[in-house]
C-alpha cells in the first residue's frame, strides 16, 4: 500500500503539472491569435495612426485579460506596407502580438525568469477605401 501511494504520487504529480503547463500554453496561443486579429481590425477603423495604435494596444490587453494573461507579459508591434502612411486606403496593416507564458505554480517566477514558452501571432487587415 505504501509503495503504491508513493509511486502513484511520484508519477502523477509530473503528469498533472505537464497537463496544466500545456493548457497554459494552449490558452496563450488562443489569446495571441484573438488579440492580434482584434487589434488589426480595431486599428484600421480609427481616423489616424496615433489613435489606431492606442486602440490596438487597448484591444490587445482586453483580449489577453480575457484569457487571464497580464499585460506585462505581452508586446504589440504594428507595421504598415505603405511606407509612412498607415491610414492610406488600400494599405495593409500587420499587427504582431507576442506573449510570454510563465510556468504555473513557480514561486519567484518573475525573478527566476522561468517561462513555459514565447508565443506570437500576426494578423493583417487592409484599410478600406470608405470609412
Amino acid at each position: 500500500m505504501v509503495e503504491f501511494t508513493f509511486l502513484g504520487l511520484l508519477l502523477m504529480v509530473p503528469v498533472v503539472y505537464f497537463i496544466i503547463t500545456v493548457g497554459q500554453i494552449q490558452g496563450g496561443s488562443f489569446a495571441v491569435v484573438g488579440a492580434a486579429d482584434q487589434a488589426a481590425k480595431v486599428f484600421v477603423t480609427q481616423p489616424d495612426a496615433l489613435s489606431g495604435r492606442a486602440a490596438a494596444e487597448q484591444a490587445t490587453m482586453v483580449a489577453l485579460a480575457d484569457y487571464g494573461h497580464p499585460a506585462g507579459n505581452a508586446g504589440v508591434e504594428i507595421r504598415c506596407d505603405a511606407g509612412g502612411d498607415c491610414m492610406a486606403a488600400g494599405s495593409a496593416v500587420t499587427v504582431t502580438v507576442r506573449l510570454t507564458v510563465p510556468l504555473p505554480f513557480v514561486p519567484f517566477g518573475e525573478a527566476l525568469r522561468l517561462n513555459a514558452g514565447q508565443l506570437s501571432a500576426s494578423a493583417t487587415q487592409v484599410v478600406g477605401r470608405f470609412r
